[in-house]
């Protein structure tokens, strides 16, 4: 059963007008939680501000604020979560196929079942032999339009369930068939071995840990991500635009959101993946 919302004009107006808004906007997602724990939060906290108590955002029997976000960051990632809310929740499909942009740090001679620092190590390899010039020309193959396999732990669905929960419970899955990505740009940043920094534009779909796990392997060694951080989505910088913990209220998202256009405003469409009500 939903929340019930205090008998108070202030709250119940707040409530109405948070439930007006539609848009675009975007909140940081700190590393640990995941993006749908983060929304979750992100949402409960603004129906508590608004006088909803004990909001249970996850309960949909009763929808009381339409919310989603615009593309799964990775539990130990962190930076740019676009958030859709009401009819803005339309213009979410534009974000998880645009432009995004990562800083990702990567550990060279170890590889790890997960790809990033959260998993099991399954393979040490040499890393001394591997120079600057020696990475910078291998990311050139990576740039442009490539083919790449997504990683085992993903967001990626099989029968409904997502691949990664079904390998921590313990099935067999299969690797999915590598697929067409874009990278419009790869620079690396830094070069401190074992540690390297790479700045990475890319399109819809990518996977930064595949991407360090094949450059790796390119480079007779293996690699894990050990940090990574989204700095731009869409429209939507890291430094410019993302609100904090300590923004979640309604005057933050009425102050940052970007409105939709007329025409998405009346139209109804199906729900997107990612929207929690």
């Amino acid at each position: 059963m939903a929340g019930n919302v205090s008998g108070a004009a202030g709250p119940i107006s707040s409530l109405s007008k948070l439930q007006s808004l539609n848009g675009l906007f975007a909140i940081y997602k700190k590393q640990g939680p995941t993006s749908a724990d983060v929304l979750n939060k992100f949402k409960e906290t603004l129906l508590r501000e608004a006088g909803v108590q004990n909001p249970n955002s996850r309960k949909r029997k009763k929808q009381q604020l339409k919310m989603g976000h615009g593309g799964t960051l990775d539990s130990a990632a962190s930076g740019v979560l676009v958030v859709g809310i009401g009819n803005g929740t339309k213009m979410l499909s534009t974000m998880l196929t645009g432009s995004k942009k990562y800083v990702a740090v990567g550990e060279l001679g170890k590889a790890t079942d997960t790809l990033d620092a959260t998993g099991m190590v399954t393979m040490e390899k040499q890393f001394e032999h591997i120079t600057r010039l020696d990475m910078e020309e291998k990311l050139k193959a990576f740039t442009g339009d490539i083919m790449q396999v997504p990683p085992l732990f993903s967001a990626l669905k099989k029968d409904g369930q997502r691949l990664s929960v079904l390998l921590k419970k313990g099935h067999q899955v299969e690797a999915k068939p590598a697929r067409p990505v874009t990278v419009h740009s790869l620079t690396l940043q830094e070069f401190k071995p074992p540690l390297f920094t790479l700045d990475i534009e890319c399109g819809g779909g990518f996977y930064v840990r595949s991407l360090v796990d094949d450059l790796g392997k390119a480079l007779s060694s293996c690699a894990h991500v050990k940090e990574l951080v989204r700095t731009k989505q869409g429209q939507f910088t890291l430094q410019d635009h993302v609100l904090h913990e300590e923004q979640w209220t309604l005057k933050s998202v009425i102050g940052a959101l970007q409105p939709c256009p007329e025409e998405d405003q009346r139209t109804d469409s199906p729900r997107s993946p990612n929207i929690a009500t």
